[in-house]
């Protein structure tokens, strides 16, 4: 049976769209790869920038709140990369982890 990878973007109504795959290797799984590894790269530079404005004392309330949605959009989309390859980790039984113990 083929396990289904949630994908870092919406479908078109809004919610969770998912590949149905086993090849890791495919185009649609290549194209996900690098669109989360663009979300999280965008991630870190928003929570760089915000803390270099949350340093700043003449930063805007109006400043601070776009930062705040910024970065709960980051949130959102690292949760859902977290989500997405948290699925995909191999599932170890503890009878497993018990027998490969030294």
């Amino acid at each position: 049976m083929t396990a289904l990878r949630l994908l870092p973007w919406s479908g078109p109504d809004g919610k969770p769209a998912y590949l149905s795959t086993g090849d890791e290797g495919g185009f649609l799984s290549r194209v996900a790869d690098e669109a989360e590894a663009s979300q999280l790269a965008t991630a870190e530079q928003i929570l760089s920038h915000v803390g270099e404005l949350l340093s700043d004392d003449r930063v805007t309330a109006s400043e601070l709140r776009y930062a705040a949605r910024r970065l709960s959009e980051c949130l959102a989309d690292t949760l859902r990369v977290a989500q997405s390859r948290g699925a995909r980790l191999p599932v170890v039984l503890a009878d497993e982890v018990d027998e490969a113990a030294p």
